[in-house]
């Protein structure tokens, strides 16, 4: 009886949710249980060995067809398949079926609204909007997210487009400016000026101020801080207005 010859460079899989990788004019592929990828990507997975069928690396994963390592060296610059599966699993593209890309928008969807929550507050109240009327506005304004991309990057834009029906504003954060004294005396006025209000400020040795500001004069702060220091100057966030009195039912 005639034997069944499988090439060794053929891997079957099924039931997979396959990421693909374009790199140095080659395709890679990798096998992926169903739902795991997009819940690897947003942080709530996090055991490698539960996103992936296995540590292969294809050409193409349907007809089993497997990378050869010299490919793998040449493209990646090592042949640790581990470090390999995780490129393409973060850079990749894949399909999801529809009932997983619902699913994924969804609690993107809810995500977003989580990070707006946290972020802001009804300037009439001074409270934290619930995540559920968050939602609900988002839905009013016909607000589409990208599963793909992060909840905080797309909370700034979606919250420009909230501030057109609801009266909602930024948290304002705590900033600490430090810097010699010399450096201050040109810029002084102008990093006070960026302050809402001033908590302390010390001018014995270095010239520090910590205080409220708007989160949109962070970068210009900052940036006047290095200017006029040549580089040697501190600006950072060391906190957030405090509003944990203002405790709301998400």
């Amino acid at each position: 009886m005639s034997k069944i010859f499988t090439p060794t460079n053929q891997k079957l899989l099924t039931n997979v949710v396959v990421v693909k990788l374009k790199k140095g004019g080659k395709r890679f592929e990798i096998a992926c249980y169903k739902n795991k990828v997009v819940a690897w990507r947003s942080k709530i997975e996090k055991n490698l060995d539960e996103v992936l069928q296995t540590d292969t690396v294809f050409v193409n994963v349907v007809r089993g067809e497997v990378a050869k390592v010299t490919d793998l060296k040449k493209v990646f610059n090592t042949d640790d398949r581990n470090k390999i599966c995780l490129e393409i699993l973060e850079k990749g593209e894949f399909q999801l079926s529809e009932k997983e890309r619902q699913s994924a928008l969804s609690n993107k969807f809810t995500e977003i609204a989580n990070c707006i929550s946290n972020m802001c507050i009804n300037p009439t109240t001074e409270r934290p909007y619930p995540v559920s009327m968050l939602e609900k506005a988002m839905k009013d304004a016909h607000i589409s997210v990208n599963p793909n991309r992060s909840a905080k990057q797309q909370a700034l834009e979606v919250l420009k487009t909230l501030k057109e029906s609801i009266p909602i504003e930024r948290v304002k954060m705590v900033v600490r400016v430090s810097m010699s004294q010399s450096d201050a005396k040109k810029c002084r006025d102008k990093i006070k000026a960026m302050y809402i209000s001033i908590t302390t400020e010390d001018n014995d040795g270095q010239f520090e101020i910590v205080g409220l500001s708007e989160p949109g004069n962070y970068k210009p702060l900052a940036e006047l801080v290095g200017k006029h220091s040549r580089g040697k100057g501190m600006c950072e966030v060391i906190g957030v207005q405090d509003n944990s009195e203002l405790d709301v039912l998400k």
